[in-house]
């Protein structure tokens, strides 16, 4: 009985307590001194561009250079991208990734455009990184949401999938917009911006750039033909002052790593986070990918011209010396790992901890889109100078005090000792007859500017069938290069009525279903 009387005492105790001041004590008690219930622009983007180049530095790694022959698995398992095998659980990672970061990037603007944070410069550089992310994911997967994504907090959680011609025609508006805000030079904090570091002039520069890279991707299509070319003339040659492009290695959009082994440090290689060097060392580089650079005597790959014996891309020999591994071979041939990528654990010379390794875009990928231009007569200028700037830029960025110009002694006498690197005035266009074309000589060099970018490479042999891919007898999907990745599974149960919209707008969700800018 005397339990059961404590117990009402506590009971009413309890309800006086809570009806009064004690109310305001528990509250007090139990809010996070630390945490904050609003934000700033500057504290949302470095964490957003790490996450994003992490994603897709991991998926170059594990995808991108896969299809693209620079390394080849030895393996005879099933679901083998070198074979083009590709699993729908491979849309996943980078689909969730982008989408989630997106969200603060969107923020970034919003924040910005408010009365009491109102800040042009980041207002600009939300929509060039937004273009950026939502470039990747358009040209993944196609069809994606766009106008209506990263709403949820407004209750908008099964977002339409909108068209790639609508989403490709927004994205040059804000890069339009983004030019026009960076004019007015709103300082930002500069320790919030791990890619220029506060620069608003680069972050102009890669702005531009960006869109050229995307007005050549649309380039193609005959609805936007002429529109996107004129484009790319005026921002080239009728008005390059207003809109400035890169044009040296001081102004490639990058995050430069700390360079150590360490997993846990600020701004770590997430080549060290997320790979163990077993696995590292343990990826074979691509007959392809080594064998064009050993034939040309590249310095990248001369062991000369490196540390301790091992070239500047870090390689090491395999059994045979210095070759790679043909991909697309049949399972059940007993192949063993060649030259390889070395790891941090071997104490050599290791891309795994380079600190030069994220990078976002490279002003040799914009040397190679003017030099595409003019060979296809839409600017002026030379085509082999464009040609020769890029594979000098593209040596530069890796070994800036070897290679400093495409006037260069070192670099001219590279050129001269091959004629497969001489630029030939004579070849055509293009060639159904033959691998010997000027699209070709662009697209090879072209194809080792942008090791390790995202997608890139991938992306770009979608549009153009360039660099001529070797063919082996193993591969899968009909050895049709796959055009696109599946959507998620999971959109199929979480927006179901938007998934179907969208499969029957741009076609069957399958690896051969081609988007918009691929189509005749």
């Amino acid at each position: 009985m005397k339990n059961n009387k404590n117990k009402v005492i506590y009971i009413l105790l309890a309800i006086i307590c809570l009806s009064s001041s004690c109310t305001k004590g528990f509250i007090e008690e139990n809010t996070d001194p630390v945490g904050q219930r609003s934000t700033q622009a500057n504290q949302l983007l470095a964490p957003a561009l790490v996450n994003i180049l992490s994603t897709n530095m991991i998926r170059n790694w594990n995808f991108n250079n896969q299809l693209m022959q620079v390394t080849v698995e030895i393996n005879d398992s099933e679901g083998r991208i070198f074979r083009y095998d590709i699993r729908r659980n491979q849309a996943d990672n980078t689909w969730n990734n982008w989408y989630l970061n997106l969200t603060d990037l969107k923020n970034i603007y919003t924040i910005a455009s408010q009365p009491e944070s109102s800040n042009k410069s980041y207002q600009a550089i939300s929509l060039i990184t937004q273009t950026w992310a939502y470039s990747l994911l358009t040209d993944t997967y196609g069809d994606v949401p766009y106008f209506e994504a990263n709403n949820g907090k407004d209750g908008n959680v099964q977002p339409a999938f909108d068209r790639q011609q609508d989403i490709y025609a927004d994205m040059f508006k804000k890069l339009e917009e983004a030019n026009k805000l960076l004019q007015d030079g709103t300082q930002i904090v500069a320790t919030s911006d791990p890619v220029f570091q506060g620069d608003l002039a680069r972050w102009r520069r890669f702005g531009n750039s960006l869109y050229l890279r995307l007005l050549l991707r649309a380039s193609g299509k005959s609805e936007v033909a002429s529109t996107v070319i004129a484009k790319i003339k005026e921002i080239v040659d009728t008005n390059p002052r207003e809109y400035p492009i890169m044009e040296n290695n001081t102004h490639t959009a990058r995050i430069l790593w700390n360079g150590t082994n360490s997993s846990t440090a600020v701004f770590s290689s997430p080549y060290m986070v997320n790979i163990r060097p077993v696995d590292f060392r343990g990826m074979p580089i691509g007959d392809f990918f080594l064998g064009k650079l050993v034939s040309w005597d590249d310095p990248r790959v001369d062991p000369d011209l490196g540390t301790a014996g091992v070239p500047r891309l870090g390689i090491d020999r395999g059994p045979d010396g210095w070759v790679g591994i043909p991909s697309g071979y049949e399972p059940g041939l007993g192949l063993t790992t060649q030259a390889h990528f070395n790891s941090d654990s071997e104490s050599k010379l290791t891309l795994q901890t380079d600190k030069n390794t994220g990078i976002i875009m490279n002003c040799a990928e914009v040397s190679f889109i003017l030099a595409e231009a003019a060979a296809k007569g839409w600017i002026s200028g030379s085509a082999e100078s464009y040609y020769y700037k890029g594979m000098a830029d593209a040596i530069n960025y890796w070994m800036p005090t070897y290679i400093t110009s495409s006037t260069d002694q070192k670099f001219k006498d590279y050129v001269n000792a091959s004629s497969n690197l001489k630029w030939d005035a004579d070849l055509p266009l293009e060639s159904s007859t033959s691998n010997k074309s000027k699209m070709e000589m662009i697209h090879v060099q072209k194809y080792y500017a942008m090791f390790l970018v995202d997608f890139q490479q991938w992306f770009e042999y979608r549009r153009t069938g360039h660099p001529i891919l070797p063919k082996g007898t193993g591969l899968a999907n009909g050895g049709k290069m796959p055009s696109r990745l599946y959507y998620p599974q999971i959109i199929q149960s979480t927006n179901p009525t938007s998934y179907k919209n969208a499969v029957a707008a741009q076609g069957p969700d399958d690896i051969n279903t081609l988007v918009w800018w691929q189509r005749p």
